[in-house]
């Protein structure tokens, strides 16, 4: 079985039950159950929600997102070998460790297969929870051109690219398009201040205004617990985004939960502990692919301009990535997981028949 054989790059065509379109994002795709099944697996399962909670099986790939597009490698390469299992062995390792701290619990209910996980459904926060540790990115780019107040924050004089920062920053963002919301541009991806939020609490999905207190809580102590994890294995975590919900308990109440994956090299920058010391930056997350790209391509401003997103669009559908490249990536991914885990990161090599296997003599969802 060849290299582009082991690699899951279409996971919206598994023959799993659902009466629901697969909702695909940029990695995962999404299958909601049927009633039947959902309460079925509740049951069966023994699950700790509500028997009429809606259920999903949610299907990482392997497909790699840079500058919102899908890039893809030489040789038939549709994504980076390792990247899906180990993206949810990470997210996996630390939604554990959050539980073992006391923090709050995820979305996820049971994990089939290393790149299945089977979730309940949530009410979505719709803030990009952000934290930042050390001043980079975009960031450094707004500062180093004179601005000093982020997300109603402001900075003191004097930083240096890739400064420890001196608190933990939170600088959330909109979680899609928000209309209505006074001062919030009606655009994805927009910063904005806890003001704001205070202000609309209710518009960005919030059920309580004492929740901003908690989900704030919730992501400086996840960001802590990752932090000292990977200060503990000589890795720097730089900055992280986190997503947060809504879910229904089995007794009527709501509470605030952890959605999506965290601490992941997709979700956060990481760096070489070793490296950062001796003064270099070493790149352990998608950062590092970014990078390449913007080198690699003769203008980095297609990249980085949004008004130029159809050549942006052609250039990513139109070239081959060197194998090495994709390769290196490969490397970064089960490098970190594995790190991070202590557990060597499974590549099987027919992911998607494995899925279905599991998912039809295990849980009766294949049809």
């Amino acid at each position: 079985m060849s290299l582009a054989d082991s690699v899951l790059a279409v996971n919206n065509d598994l023959p799993i039950r659902t009466d629901s379109p697969v909702h695909s994002g940029k990695v995962r795709s999404v299958y909601w159950l049927t009633d039947a099944d959902s309460r079925r697996l509740i049951k069966t399962k023994g699950y700790n929600v509500p028997e009429d909670t809606p259920l999903a099986i949610m299907v990482i790939s392997d497909r790699i997102s840079a500058f919102d597009c899908i890039f893809h490698g030489e040789g038939g390469l549709k994504g980076i070998p390792g990247k899906g299992a180990a993206l949810n062995a990470i997210s996996n390792h630390w939604f554990k460790l959050f539980a073992e701290n006391g923090l709050a619990d995820s979305h996820i209910l049971d994990i089939p297969h290393p790149f299945v996980w089977i979730v309940q459904k949530a009410r979505p926060i719709k803030v990009e929870a952000i934290c930042r540790q050390y001043i980079t990115g975009s960031m450094w780019r707004a500062y180093s051109k004179g601005e000093r107040v982020f997300c109603g924050i402001t900075l003191p004089e004097g930083l240096e690219k890739d400064q420890k920062l001196p608190d933990l920053l939170i600088t959330p963002s909109t979680k899609g398009i928000l209309t209505g919301i006074p001062g919030v541009p009606a655009q994805d991806d927009v910063n904005i201040s806890r003001s704001d939020i205070e202000a609309n609490y209710q518009a960005f999905g919030f059920e309580k205004l004492s929740d901003i207190d908690l989900y704030e809580k919730l992501l400086k102590d996840g960001f802590k617990v990752i932090s000292k994890a990977l200060a503990d294995i000589d890795q720097v975590f730089v900055d992280t985004k986190f997503e947060f919900g809504y879910v229904t308990d089995k007794d009527g109440n709501s509470k605030l939960i952890y959605m999506d994956e965290v601490g992941t090299p997709d979700s956060s920058r990481i760096w070489d502990g070793a490296a950062y010391h001796d003064g270099k930056i070493l790149e352990n997350s998608k950062e590092g692919f970014r990078q390449f790209l913007l080198n690699h391509f003769p203008d980095p401003d297609v990249l980085l301009n949004k008004d130029r997103m159809p050549e942006r669009e052609a250039l990513a559908r139109d070239n081959d990535l060197p194998l090495e490249a994709m390769m290196q990536v490969s490397r970064t991914y089960t490098g970190v997981a594995e790190k991070v885990t202590g557990a060597a990161i499974p590549l099987p090599a027919n992911p998607k028949a494995d899925i279905i296997k599991i998912l039809k003599e295990e849980y009766d969802l294949i049809v």
